[in-house]
């Protein structure tokens, strides 16, 4: 046994195996896995094999694309059939609602290529007739997925990676993960059988490892304790029933009738497939229930718990009605067993935080779907240095420190529950909320916030009156919060509003090497001091990793804002950079402020009327004036008896401030503006309203417009790109060229209903790219969108078309920044 690797996969599932084929296949030939009992013994050997395209994430999308399509080719190459039933997926609906949801996830399939069509009652009726139709509005069909055997395709991925030179030693686990500075050694343990239980022997070996992958399934939180990190990969329980034969279904079948498709009836939150003459019933329940939080027992090993069939009545009779045939069928089999989630139900893949060359692949509630994917795409992460798309909704580091065993265990059950509830855009989930809030956060409930949830903290997303009910508001088209979304979007282009930015990321960076590393770490020019710049972090690809606004305090001293979701995918980052570069550049501190400054954003023509009211100067009539505090200047000013760091910047494209504070001083504060903005009308706004005024602007945000998967230079944004001076992924930038280039869009779309950011866009009958964001502009009176397209089509006046709710709406790009395009309103002096 070899005890010398370039890179070390523990975890011996679908997923572990996937990675292992793909690292061999992308050039490494010096690649181990480490299986602590046998191949496909955790959660894989229980699963259901299903392989579902749809999925709302682009990037989960491309991934099951893959593996879909992989899976197809395996036998080709290892002469192992790996159980692929390529029979289809119906996916119901039985309300106007669901098929809105179907038709915005088919918008986003389209953007990713990938087919369906769609299917009456009446279709569906003809080619199946054992399915009760009569209280269905139709359904989505992908013809070219199904189901797959999860242990035939983990073996053929297994000997695939065999065959690659891949090393696979089973019965071996890892105990110990020690980082020497330029490898991981791993101290693994040899695993014998005991009494039916698998223990420990006294035999140990070493691996040195330059990179290692943790693939631990239902060990994940064993895998955490090891590592010295959190996960929030934890279990629940997965129930699926294997019913006796329907002679119904038999004689279906006997009369030369194709199999049946997988029947999801998602209003029931159950799927059926065929199995044996008999069918499969799998659920997502309510109320089943997270295990192994603290880890898995020893004693645990290819096992199941028992079932608890009153859980899942609801669903059974569901079963019946949609399926009658079935309704005298015996139970056969049942199946109860540990299923791994996270709390947004997406895995976990990327590099681990504060660690070098160790990357995760945790957390997989789709394993098997997404097990092919994940192996190729994570590859291209460790071998070439990034992926050809942005992982970073799937990064580990999207939860911080702040999270804890209890948040992802009951989230986790949410998430579990909420495979089926309709998946709104708007949609807050409200499990352990709330968790982290501002001090100002009890006024603003008072009057009438609505909040969303950013990386655990509670942020307005608009203010209603008492009594309304965010849940029963959502939609995908216009929800009932709408119309005060567009209240506040117009007092801040007619008055002024204030937002609670709170969340925002805040760096300090600061000491003799700082300047000269921030100089080689972001692209655009380091302002003066006193100044701001908006700049960006490269990836070593030359595509976007992170957006900072940096403001100059002192010579070598650096405040840095970013966006609020990636508080720690923005930390480890910058300090790993700062880590590395120090040697070359000198002593560089790196402080995480974000909880010591609060920050509200103050917006609109009468903002200035509002800070003059209190703030204290010499000169209060001019302290706020173009000359004493330009534009994307920082001033350190006074309000009331509260020391605040003024940013003369505003998101939203109007004059304005963000007044960075102490936190502990944010309700004194609040309590000034609100009684000084009253005589001005001053409106308390929240983030939908800023993410429409932000795309009159053109300004792109990152997640969505900006990410791993395009250059500043795609993104259209030369004029923040100093290519006088050398930066972190510049020549790779170049390289790049425009291969799709970012847009603005005004849309003609439907009257009651606006694009999200999901939608394909196309020219004639080509697709030509899609949106990033979308909303509704109060400037122009109609949807508008920001998203990518081909460079070809990217001009001013070009006509495309947007997907929405299967019909194809004109929409036109228009230049950058169609609302004040020279920026008058923002300088306008006072």
């Amino acid at each position: 046994m070899k005890t010398q690797v370039k890179a070390l996969v523990v975890g011996g599932g679908a997923v572990g195996t996937g990675i292992a084929y793909h690292l061999a296949k992308a050039g490494w030939d010096d690649v181990m896995l480490l299986e602590r009992d046998e191949l496909t013994s955790g959660s894989t050997w229980h699963a259901a094999g299903l392989l579902p395209y749809f999925n709302m994430s682009y990037a989960t999308t491309h991934i099951h694309d893959y593996s879909i399509k992989f899976y197809k080719t395996l036998e080709e190459e290892t002469g192992l059939n790996a159980g692929f039933a390529v029979v289809g997926n119906l996916r119901m609906a039985q309300t106007q609602e669901r098929m809105d949801e179907y038709m915005l996830y088919a918008s986003t399939a389209e953007t990713c290529g990938v087919p369906y069509q769609w299917m009456t009652p009446d279709e569906i009726k003809a080619k199946w007739p054992l399915i009760r139709t009569e209280d269905l509005k139709g359904a989505i069909y992908h013809h070219t997925d199904g189901y797959i055997n999860p242990a035939d395709v983990t073996m053929a991925m297994a000997k695939g990676a065999r065959q690659r030179g891949v090393m696979i030693e089973r019965k071996w686990q890892a105990d110990g993960f020690h980082w020497n500075g330029e490898a991981w050694e791993v101290t693994a343990t040899k695993m014998v059988e005991k009494g039916g239980n698998l223990v420990p022997s006294d035999e140990q070996i070493v691996i040195t490892a330059e990179h290692v992958v943790t693939a631990s399934g239902n060990h994940a939180q064993r895998t955490a304790q090891m590592l010295g990190v959190k996960i929030p990969a934890i279990p629940v329980e997965h129930q699926f029933i294997v019913m006796d034969q329907d002679p119904e279904l038999v004689k279906f079948r006997a009369e030369g009738n194709v199999e049946h498709p997988v029947i999801r009836d998602a209003d029931a939150q159950s799927y059926v497939r065929e199995e044996r003459g008999g069918w499969i019933l799998g659920v997502y329940e309510k109320h089943a229930p997270a295990r192994f939080e603290y880890g898995v027992p020893d004693s645990f090993r290819a096992d199941l718990f028992q079932l608890d069939l009153e859980r899942i009545e609801d669903q059974y009779m569901a079963m019946n009605h949609r399926i009658p045939s079935c309704e005298e069928c015996g139970l056969k089999d049942d199946f109860n067993g540990p299923i791994c989630y996270t709390p947004d139900g997406n895995p976990l893949v990327g590099p681990a935080p504060g660690l070098r060359n160790m990357w995760l692949a945790e957390g997989f509630s789709f394993g098997i779907t997404a097990a092919g994917g994940t192996g190729y795409y994570l590859a291209q992460l460790m071998v070439e240095g990034e992926a050809e798309i942005d992982m970073a909704s799937l990064d580990p580091k999207r939860y911080g420190d702040w999270m804890t065993t209890e948040f992802a265990a009951r989230k986790n059950e949410e998430a579990y529950e909420h495979v089926y509830i309709l998946h709104h855009p708007d949609e807050e989930r409200p499990a352990c909320r709330p968790l982290r809030t501002s001090p100002a956060y009890d006024r603003q409930a008072a009057r009438g916030a609505q909040f969303g949830w950013v990386n655990g903290w509670e942020r307005p997303n608009y203010y209603a009156p008492e009594g309304f009910s965010d849940h029963d508001s959502r939609s995908f088209r216009r929800g009932g919060w709408w119309q005060y979304a567009v209240e506040e979007a117009k007092a801040i282009r007619e008055g002024v509003g204030l937002i609670d930015a709170t969340a925002f990321t805040k760096h300090l960076v600061k000491g003799p090497g700082a300047t000269a590393f921030l100089d080689w770490f972001t692209c655009n020019k380091l302002p003066s001091v006193g100044r701001i710049n908006l700049t960006y972090a490269l990836t070593g690809a030359g595509t976007t990793r992170t957006e900072y606004t940096i403001v100059r305090l002192a010579q070598d001293e650096y405040y840095l804002v970013s966006a609020g979701a990636w508080t720690a995918y923005d930390s480890d980052y910058l300090r790993k950079a700062i880590e590395d570069k120090a040697p070359e550049f000198g002593y560089i501190e790196c402080h995480d402020v974000t909880t010591q400054w609060g920050v509200f954003a103050i917006a609109g023509p009468k903002s200035r009327d509002v800070l003059r009211e209190i703030v204290k100067d010499a000169d209060p009539d001019t302290v706020l004036s173009n000359k004493r505090f330009p534009w994307l200047t920082m001033r350190n000013i006074e309000l009331g008896m509260a020391p605040v760091r003024a940013i003369r910047v505003a998101y939203t494209g109007e004059l304005g401030w963000e007044l960075h504070h102490p936190i502990e001083m944010q309700n004194y504060l609040f309590d000034q503006l609100e009684k000084a903005g009253e005589k001005h009308g001053m409106k308390l706004v929240g983030a939908r309203a800023q993410n429409w005024l932000r795309q009159e602007k053109s300004y792109r945000a990152f997640g969505t417009e900006l990410g791993r998967d395009a250059t500043p230079l795609e993104a259209d944004l030369p004029r923040f790109v100093d290519l006088s001076k050398d930066f972190h992924g510049k020549a790779e930038m170049e390289a790049t060229g425009i291969r799709a280039k970012c847009v603005t869009l005004l849309i003609d779309g439907p009257q009651d209903a606006d694009p999200w950011g999901r939608e394909v866009l196309y020219v004639g009958d080509d697709r030509t790219g899609r949106l990033t964001s979308g909303g509704y502009s109060v400037a122009f009176g109609k949807s508008i969108g920001m998203g990518y397209v081909k460079p070809e089509h990217a001009q001013v006046g070009q006509k495309l078309k947007v997907k929405m709710f299967d019909q194809l709406w004109e929409a036109e790009i228009v230049e950058d920044s169609p609302y004040d395009p020279r920026n008058e309103r923002i300088r306008v002096d006072g």
